[in-house]
């Protein structure tokens, strides 16, 4: 079983910058790919960025392609997420998954292990 905790959510100001950051519990993570998922009120739970289980491929939602970056420090077993030039549109709960495979999937059911969220919120 492999426990996530994420951090570094918080209030921002649009254009601003966060870095989120997902800590495993279990050395296995090194093994699993990751992804960042996020969830609005009202909305479904969306894929944001993934990346693979040697952080040598990663996988963007169209909406932060260009503004955020997802990596992975395997040694640490975290992996982070970088958000530049925050809008409004991205408030919502961040959510950091992994599975158990090497390679990143879109789809929220094909994760199986999660954190327990963590709130972005950015002011216009």
């Amino acid at each position: 079983q492999v426990q996530l905790v994420e951090s570094g959510g918080g209030l921002v100001q649009a254009g601003g910058s966060l870095r989120l950051s997902c800590a495993a519990s279990d050395r296995t993570f090194s093994n699993y790919a990751t992804g960042w998922f996020r969830q609005a009120p009202g909305k479904e739970r969306e894929f944001q960025a993934g990346i693979s289980w040697s952080g040598g491929t990663t996988y963007y939602a169209d909406s932060v392609k260009g503004r955020f970056t997802i990596s992975r420090d395997n040694a640490k077993n975290t992996v982070y997420l970088q958000m530049n030039s925050l809008k409004p549109e991205d408030t919502a709960v961040y959510y950091c998954a992994t599975r158990r495979g090497p390679t990143v999937k879109g789809g929220f059911r094909e994760y199986n292990y999660w954190g327990q969220g963590t709130q972005v919120t950015v002011s216009s």
